[in-house]
């Protein structure tokens, strides 16, 4: 490997209006090397990443390409530099095709004309490289989020790249969507690509990275080589303290504990077929599954978000929801899995996203800012919102902090079932902590809590009992000794699958 880095950031500030969110930061990235970036949310990393990239021009400090520097006019001036991002937030065109998206700005051209034949032959190359089953005349708005992640990724390297900046890359794709990109990573690297490296996934860093930065509240807290340290002992220098006991005790649940919510016999059309279920009060029930499985379709079905049949009780009390509105009259909420699509409106005040759905409580008969102020205060106290000012839209924040307005803005309803998507996707350590021991207040308070989560670690440490799914079915509920990750892993997988279990016909109701 070569010594001398191809791109330096030299004593990088960056502030927006008058907050200073990067603070005099040192970093470089050497030829074939993985050079991962982690801290917590909203420590810096991705305004790190677009000060390198060309996004933002720096407040202080200067970036540095092949030991001179270098001032890139915007984005277009570092690509063709050789130094390409790949955003967090996809950076695609939803009406244009694949192939289109992918060479957006850089048609070939032939006798003067789009050669939408070359065009077409390079992207389906591309996605081949990256095993990705997509026809390229596709739509963008028609893939899954993970699909439109691996367009985004074949954008980035059909460019001529040097240096490849990934923020949060695998944050929705699969496992084996995870291999390929790992795969491709490697190629890169062997053929003297350097990579920037953003991830909240820890085992991920160990995996794939020779060096890693470590950010804390937009300072630097070190570049070590990743054989110095262990996950723990990163997650420390992240938060700044120790991370013992990353989830709360499991209160122990009642036999008799009364039924929450109860789900039976409930179809999805295309998605979902016969599926069964109930949580408890003080109990976190897990679903589980691979991508595709269906549980966030299922419940989608339950709230009125789909097309759906089968029999849903509410404290024993046959429902018959046809929107999340009817939900939250019967104090049930719904944490969506895509927080900044369906869970904020971005590019309004915090006020306003924490209220939004509780805005009768605030109509008297009209809006009383200051009451939703007070609110929004009291929130951003409970749920350790990390933000300098209070009078900004919620698109300025991190995700994690994000992820928290979403929770308070749930938790104003005053719910006593909760249903969680993905809480903890895209969030740091530090934060996950945060959302698990919240959880854990849930449940002493006597709330009822679904877990939908991909994340395994997670499904085990909080549930007390797991519903795991497999193509469209429930294959099986786990609880006690049957609560590990092999297990849970052949259900999910359809190497297993119990039988449904016997229950006295329910009325069945139409959606």
């Amino acid at each position: 490997m070569a010594h001398e880095p191809i791109l330096s950031g030299v004593g990088l500030s960056k502030s927006f209006g008058p907050i200073e969110v990067l603070h005099a930061v040192d970093v470089d990235v050497r030829p074939g090397e993985v050079h991962a970036l982690v801290g917590e949310n909203g420590a810096g990393k991705s305004t790190l990443m677009k000060l390198l990239s060309g996004y933002h021009p720096a407040s202080a400090g200067e970036v540095v390409l092949d030991g001179h520097p270098v001032r890139f006019a915007d984005s277009n001036a570092a690509e063709a530099a050789g130094i390409v991002l790949i955003h967090q937030e996809l950076n695609l065109v939803p009406d244009l095709t694949v192939e289109e998206n992918v060479f957006l700005g850089r048609e070939p051209h032939r006798l003067g004309l789009v050669d939408r034949a070359a065009a077409r032959r390079a992207t389906a190359d591309l996605l081949a490289t990256l095993h990705t089953d997509v026809p390229v005349t596709r739509r963008v708005r028609e893939l899954s989020v993970s699909q439109a992640q691996m367009i985004e990724i074949a954008k980035a390297v059909s460019r001529e790249v040097r240096v490849l900046c990934m923020d949060e890359p695998t944050d929705v794709l699969t496992g084996r969507e995870t291999e390929v990109l790992f795969e491709l990573v490697r190629r890169l690297t062997a053929d003297g690509v350097a990579i920037l490296y953003v991830s909240h996934k820890l085992d991920e860093v160990m995996a794939i990275a020779d060096r890693v930065t470590i950010l804390r509240d937009g300072h630097k807290i070190g570049t070590f080589d990743v054989a110095e340290l262990t996950p723990a002992e990163m997650a420390r220098r992240m938060v700044g303290r120790e991370l013992a006991d990353m989830y709360p005790p499991k209160p122990v649940v009642p036999d008799d504990a009364p039924v929450a919510l109860e789900i039976d016999g409930f179809d999805v059309p295309g998605f979902v077929r016969g599926a069964s279920l109930r949580v408890r009060r003080g109990e976190v029930l897990g679903v589980a599954g691979l991508v595709g499985a269906g549980r966030t379709e299922l419940f989608e079905g339950v709230l009125g978000l789909r097309p759906a049949q089968g029999s849903v009780r509410k404290d024993g009390r046959p429902v018959h929801w046809r929107h999340p509105e009817d939900a939250k009259h019967d104090r049930v909420a719904y944490l969506t899995e895509d927080r900044k699509a369906k869970g904020l409106l971005l590019h309004k005040s915090l006020r306003e996203n924490v209220t939004l759905q509780s805005l009768e409580r605030f109509a008297r008969p009209f809006v009383d800012h200051r009451a939703e102020q007070q609110a929004l205060e009291s929130s951003v106290q409970e749920f350790d919102v990390r933000v300098a000012r209070l009078d900004v839209e919620a698109a300025a924040l991190s995700g994690g902090n994000q992820q928290k307005i979403v929770l308070a803005k749930l938790m104003l309803t005053a719910p006593d079932v909760v249903i969680l998507d993905e809480p903890t996707r895209g969030i740091d350590v530090g934060t996950k902590r945060q959302i698990y021991f919240y959880v854990g207040e849930l449940l002493a308070k006597g709330v009822a809590v679904v877990l939908i989560s991909s994340e395994l670690p997670e499904i085990l440490g909080l549930a007390h009992r797991v519903v795991v799914m497999h193509d469209g079915a429930i294959t099986g509920t786990l609880d006690g000794a049957g609560l590990d990750e092999e297990t849970v892993m052949a259900y999910a997988t359809g190497l297993r699958h119990d039988p449904p279990p016997t229950t006295p016909e329910s009325p069945r109701v139409h959606a």
